[in-house]
């Protein structure tokens, strides 16, 4: 017990002022065949990565990229993924928006009922949020089991944006706010000194998204700390997806857009890293005062 009391002390203190820069882990580009700069991944399971390049959907399993096009739809985004369940949005030729739902071989069409038009954000299993517009224009969350509908109305919000379900808990934004839901409380989750909190997905304790305040770049949240993200060279960082270790998401330069898998150090890491920066200062404070 008091090794590991001794562990978490050393990682508070050590890596305090470390954790929070993205440069500790690792960052790698994501480009679709034929894309150029025009990547957008959206969502992580395991190895399997999902997005949209070019008005096509695709799937990338760490080596091979497939085209996903939801068959007669004018454009096609993939944007969760769950073990071999794919979702996401399509628009037909009408440019009305339509939930999709791939099981890998059929492809079923989401609509909430009576709705106008239905976009489609996450999914876990069977287990899909999103939101709908209905009659008189006006925004609403949802969540579908694959039977019934639940409309998901933060209290006090005008718009509720279900991105991303894990289990029981589902997280979004309202407007200016983020938040965490988990099937009967609502809790706001605000990046300190964002003007903006926009949470994407969920795994574990962690959180990821986007928050804005002097730019977009993305963040980390485990349930304590905050980290910003933002990939080497980037105007803007937009984290969308977290399975483990591995956030993905895209980011904007000068040429365009790109995808991005970003590594989280392990914890051993960090440490290590602390303890170097820790003896490093050490030794200049050494220095100084010969």
């Amino acid at each position: 017990m008091q090794n590991t009391l001794k562990t978490i002390w050393i990682v508070t203190i050590m890596t305090s002022g470390i954790v929070s820069t993205s440069n500790a882990g690792t960052w790698k580009t994501l480009t679709a065949p034929g894309a150029s700069n025009n990547t957008f991944v959206y969502d992580i399971d395991g190895t399997n990565i999902v997005g949209s390049y070019n008005q096509h959907g695709f799937l990338y399993d760490g080596s091979t990229w497939t085209t996903l096009d939801m068959p007669g739809a004018k454009n096609t985004t993939v944007e969760g993924i769950s073990g071999n369940n794919i979702a996401g949005t399509y628009q037909d030729n009408t440019s009305t928006y339509h939930g999709f739902f791939y099981d890998g071989s059929t492809w079923t069409t989401l609509d909430v009922p009576n709705a106008q038009q239905t976009v489609v954000y996450g999914i876990d299993g069977q287990n899909v949020v999103g939101t709908y517009t209905d009659s008189s224009n006006t925004q609403h969350g949802f969540l579908y089991n694959g039977t019934s509908w639940t409309t998901l109305e933060m209290p006090g919000a005008t718009t509720t944006i279900p991105n991303s379900i894990s289990g029981n808990e589902i997280v979004g934004f309202d407007g200016p706010d983020g938040f965490i839901y988990n099937g009967s409380t609502w809790t706001i989750l605000d990046m300190p000194g964002a003007i903006v909190t926009l949470p994407q997905d969920i795994s574990g304790n962690n959180i990821i998204g986007v928050y804005g305040g002097g730019g977009w770049h993305g963040f980390l949240y485990d349930g304590s700390s905050w980290t910003t993200l933002k990939a080497p060279g980037a105007i803007d960082t937009f984290p969308y997806g977290i399975s483990g270790n591995n956030i993905v998401g895209f980011y904007t330069d000068i040429s365009g857009t790109h995808g991005f898998i970003y590594t989280i150090p392990e914890p051993c890491t960090l440490i290590l890293l602390g303890l170097g920066a820790a003896i490093a200062t050490r030794k200049q404070k050494s220095k100084s005062k010969q």
